[in-house]
């Protein structure tokens, strides 16, 4: 242990019917200082008084570095080009840049402050968001175009209307509320992939007082036990432990808890799901938040916002790989734990995030529901179509693995299933063969109808699989993002539980994200902008905390 990291001498603060006490000097870590029946690591916190020597300075302290960490360090550089900015990134610097990274780029641009808040508002309806709150983000949306457009140009990026990699102008999720008249168009900036984070990224390095530092995990915030005021956080770099001042505010951007399956099942009920984004997002900082006294919201909506897809997964990859959008054929279907099909394949489910209506209601498609799940689909497909989607997710983007073009690679690998038979694929694959080979007749009966009674897949859509050999792989849930966290308001400053701020603590991006249900695409990342800007303008601007009597 490092006696300088000031976590060899710390009061405690404990919390007793609302009041802090301190707890006799010792290591914070030290189990013999556990209260019984006490879990100790939500009971103790290092306070400013408990930190013998600061291992590092800022005025600004980041923690996470994706798209909302960049845009707070830019705002706070370019309102005082004097400050210092920290900004720490838990993962490698390889594997930089969050969600914000792998997503796919898409930015919503909105001309209509009202029509923007009508549509939100429909879309959030089952867990309202605050007017004021509403209302502000609204008219900030609007505000927005030229800004990103600002960023692009000085990064000697593109900036384009529409999403880069298809041919869509606008995307139109939920048209009943609304879409129409408050989505403008959809914007991207180029290349295609990760074209956003990158010009945002060169934003920042070309900001020489916005400092970085890489495999650099918050475990703790310093915290006064008595005003709930952050000065700093203690880090874990190296194995080791050491302290950070942040002499005028610190920024929780942590992103979400996706790679937590613990937290996924206790938080949102789902018993097995897996990250299409970054490995590095599992629930840090909602753990840290909860330990600093912040009120919580959005851990469970609905369904999830992003929405739950279709995933592969395989050994050796921390995350799963995103199935194919664009379809050149169609010889495929999808079996449930029962062995039959269970929701139209083939339809365009990336246009609502995963959501289909039941009842006048938008819920998650099944996927979470009906576990283990198959694609079977012959020859034809096999040959014609890549599986996966190669322009957004962790595994395609940032491994940057190379799935081959007919997924011949793939099947010799063993991660797609061949047989010569569809009864002996469903034996290899541990399924009821006759079951399997029902569903599979059933389907083809209805390819030659022309008709899908079951499902009302389109026509255009409907091809037997028929051709020999014929193939089998394993989908799991695949999760976007999660947006739970911290309750905030549209300043980004963290909120307690009486919705007081804690003064000098703000949250931006998916961590706390204030979208409780429905989720409009391109969305998550103009919010990422907007909580990002406004936790770096109001952070910078505070006075330094020891000028403070």
């Amino acid at each position: 242990r490092q006696d300088n990291l000031g976590l060899s001498a710390c009061n405690r603060k404990l919390f007793h019917g609302g009041r802090a006490a301190r707890q006799p000097v010792g290591d914070p870590w030290d189990p013999r200082l556990q209260r019984p029946g006490r879990p100790q690591e939500t009971m103790d916190m290092a306070s400013p008084g408990s930190v013998k020597v600061w291992d590092d300075e800022t005025d600004v302290l980041v923690c996470g570095y994706g798209l909302a960490g960049a845009c707070a360090a830019i705002e706070a550089h370019d309102l005082d080009p004097t400050a210092d900015i920290l900004v720490l990134e838990k993962m490698p610097e390889r594997y930089q840049g969050g969600n914000s990274r792998a997503s796919g780029q898409s930015l919503l641009i909105s001309k209509d402050v009202e029509a923007l808040k009508s549509y939100q508002r429909a879309m959030s309806a089952p867990n309202p968001i605050p007017e004021d709150m509403l209302d502000a983000w609204a008219r900030r949306m609007v505000e927005l175009e030229p800004w990103i457009m600002a960023r692009a140009e000085e990064a000697g990026a593109r900036y384009l209307h529409g999403t880069g990699w298809s041919d869509r102008g606008v995307v139109l999720e939920f048209p009943e509320y609304g879409a129409a008249e408050a989505v403008a168009h959809t914007a991207t900036i180029l290349p295609v992939p990760s074209g956003v984070w990158l010009a945002f990224k060169a934003n920042v390095e070309r900001r020489p007082r916005i400092r970085r530092r890489f495999g650099t995990r918050v475990v703790d915030l310093v915290q006064d036990p008595d005003s709930l005021e952050v000065v700093g956080a203690v880090v874990e770099q190296d194995g080791a432990r050491r302290c950070i001042r942040a002499r005028r505010g610190l920024v929780m951007c942590t992103g979400g808890f996706e790679n937590n399956l613990d937290m996924q099942r206790n938080y949102f009920g789902l018993s097995d799901a897996h990250p299409l984004g970054t490995p590095g997002n599992t629930g840090d900082g909602i753990k840290i938040l909860q330990k600093a006294g912040a009120d919580l919201w959005h851990l469970r909506n609905q369904g999830q916002s992003g929405g739950i897809w279709p995933g592969f997964r395989f050994p050796g990859h921390d995350t799963v790989f995103l199935r194919q959008l664009f379809w050149q054929t169609f010889s495929w279907i999808d079996i449930g734990r029962d062995h039959r099909r269970f929701f139209d394949e083939t339809w365009e489910w990336q246009l609502t995030h995963y959501k289909q209506r039941v009842h006048g209601e938008w819920i998650d498609t099944p996927h979470h529901r009906v576990a283990p799940m198959h694609m079977i689909f012959d020859e034809t497909t096999r040959a014609a179509n890549t599986l996966i989607t190669s322009i957004m997710t962790w595994n395609a983007v940032v491994e940057d693995y190379a799935w081959s073009e007919d997924n011949a690679a793939e099947v010799a690998k063993g991660w797609i299933v061949q047989a010569d038979s569809v009864e002996s694929l469903a034996t290899k694959i541990g399924r009821d063969p006759a079951a399997v080979a029902d569903t599979v007749r059933r389907y083809n009966e209805a390819c030659a109808r022309g008709v899908d009674e079951e499902f009302g897949r389109s026509s255009e859509t409907l091809y037997p699989i028929a051709t020999a050999p014929f193939y089998a792989i394993e989908i799991v849930p695949a999760i976007v993002c999660t947006g739970g966290g911290a309750r905030r308001n549209i300043e980004s400053e963290v909120l307690d539980h009486h919705g007081k701020p804690i003064p000098r603590l703000y949250e931006a991006g998916e961590l706390g994200s204030m979208f409780s249900n429905l989720y409009q695409n391109g969305s998550y990342l103009t919010e990422a902008m907007i909580s990002g800007r406004a936790a770096g303008r109001n952070a910078v601007r505070l006075r330094p905390v020891e000028a403070i009597a």
